[in-house]
């Protein structure tokens, strides 16, 4: 490789690596916010006494082939606390299998037990699970709406921990945090519960107390109807409605409200290929509503503190490409430094380690000191897991950067509860991981080369983190494999 080249690709390994330590220096700033900004947290409103007070709730529960966990959704919901003349539910049911038969039957049952819960089906998944609550909302008959994936399982106090804080006529949304209930299922749900976990407990909660712009994650919260209508509506340009309706919303007024206290169970992907596709969703959508919502948000008369924050919010997904860029020019800056000693190499790169990969791990590992939640064990294995998937969420996002919509993939439930084994049909749905096989395994090879060319030279220290590159890969390959065989055997 010519020198200049070797040359200009070390410079956009810097340049990558500086671009997440401005990441992991937003991690410090937020764990500097929830220990030290305590922030204003408002009290529980009261609530409401007699029968006539009690408003008009419509729960809508977007379903799309959830064989798995339809009836226990359904189920919960129906158990909702709240009068029975003044809760609706929705199931809007766009699904083409089985589920249609178990909506169906229970649907039927509860009926009979006194609930207004009805199927709301059409004839074509126009907009995705953006067009079903739209169209779902023509026939709404609540003043509030709420929404539940199909992995949920909320609580019958639900609507008694959210709703009363409407009573303030600015509160828009209401949004709860996510419990995971089968976190303990495995090693690779436990770093998901990990990975997860802060974006609620510390992102949402130091957002909300400082007053800043945070988001409807989609599910397990609340929203007024006047809310939704009076900032556009459910769109489907971007495949993260959620993250959209909610930018919208505030930039229209509204007011949001994180509930930490109030909690929802929900269930992890299971499965390589789940957990893939979610992320890449996310990713996604997140990119796509940067491209849409901050030319607006930037001429907005806010508050610099907001249009910064919601910056970093709505960009934080390129961290996944600087991952990948730092990753793919690591072998052309090492050969390139051949020459730089030791001393050098720790004034350089130790403060660039230290403010990148070193705030990340400190985050989650103070989230996870404040939680309980996680162990070492998982802890390690985070930067492995996120490693491998990174080139295919880069991809992601870089179709996201020029690409509006697309089709929203759901991601796979299969009603898995604490340490219970997956059920045997779960793997009748079709697993896209052949090309990402491929494509890890290439990566894999290719991130031995540092850790060949610092075992020549004896450089001991650069091994180890050299290594955690393609036992990544090898990790993230090793479990897609292991799916792929699985699923050749159901089918």
């Amino acid at each position: 490789m010519l020198p200049a080249v070797i040359a200009a690709l070390t410079a956009i390994h810097f340049a990558a690596l500086s671009g997440l330590c401005l990441y992991g220096l937003h991690r410090l700033w937020l764990i500097r916010c929830l220990y030290l900004d305590k922030g204003v947290e408002a009290s529980m409103p009261p609530s409401f006494a007699p029968p006539e007070e009690f408003p008009a709730v419509t729960v809508q529960l977007p379903l799309y082939n959830e064989r798995f966990v339809a009836k226990r959704l359904l189920d919960a919901a129906a158990r909702l606390d709240w009068p029975r003349d003044k809760l609706e539910i929705q199931v809007l049911d766009d699904s083409d299998d089985d589920t249609c038969s178990i909506v169906a039957e229970r649907v039927a049952w509860w009926r009979r037990q006194g609930v207004d819960i009805t199927v709301v089906r059409r004839t074509n998944r126009e907009g995705y699970k953006a067009g079903a609550l739209a169209h779902g909302l023509l026939t709404a008959k609540g003043e509030f709406v709420v929404v539940f994936d199909a992995d949920f399982i909320p609580p019958p106090a639900f609507l008694h921990d959210t709703i009363p804080w409407f009573r303030d006529n600015g509160v828009g949304m209401v949004q709860t945090r996510w419990e995971f209930c089968n976190a303990d299922h495995s090693w690779f749900t436990g770093i998901q519960a990990l990975l997860l976990g802060p974006h609620f407990s510390i992102e949402h909660r130091v957002r909300y107390r400082q007053g800043l712009f945070f988001n409807f994650n989609g599910t397990a919260g609340v929203w007024r109807r006047r809310a939704i209508e009076m900032a556009g509506g459910w769109q489907a340009d971007t495949v993260t409605e959620d993250l959209d309706l909610s930018y919208r919303a505030q930039l229209a007024g509204w007011r949001f409200v994180y509930r930490d206290d109030c909690r929802v169970p929900s269930e992890l992907p299971v499965t390589m290929s789940a957990l893939r596709g979610q992320q890449q969703r996310w990713a996604k959508g997140s990119i796509q509503t940067a491209r849409k919502i901050l030319p607006r948000l930037l001429k907005d008369r806010l508050p610099i503190s907001v249009k910064i924050e919601a910056m970093a919010h709505l960009m934080a997904n390129f961290y996944w490409i600087l991952g990948m860029i730092a990753m793919l020019t690591l072998y052309p800056a090492v050969t390139w430094r051949i020459g730089i000693g030791l001393h050098q190499l720790l004034r350089i790169d130790l403060p660039l380690f230290l403010l990148s990969s070193g705030a990340i791990m400190t985050y989650f590992l103070l989230y996870s000191i404040r939680s309980g939640a996680g162990k070492m064990g998982q802890l390690f294995l985070l930067p492995a897991l996120t490693i491998g998937l990174a080139p295919s969420i880069s991809l992601s996002v870089l179709t996201g950067l020029f690409r509006q919509g697309g089709e929203f993939e759901r991601t796979p439930k299969f009603g898995v509860k604490g340490r219970e084994r997956i059920p045997g049909m779960a793997f009748t749905y079709h697993q896209k991981n052949l090309s990402y096989i491929l494509m890890n395994c290439v990566l894999f090879l290719y991130s031995l080369l540092p850790v060949i060319f610092a075992w020549q030279r004896e450089t001991w220290y650069a091994v180890p983190m050299f290594l955690l590159f393609p036992f990544a890969f090898a990790l993230v390959t090793a479990k897609d494999i292991g799916e792929a065989l699985l699923s050749r055997r159901a089918n």
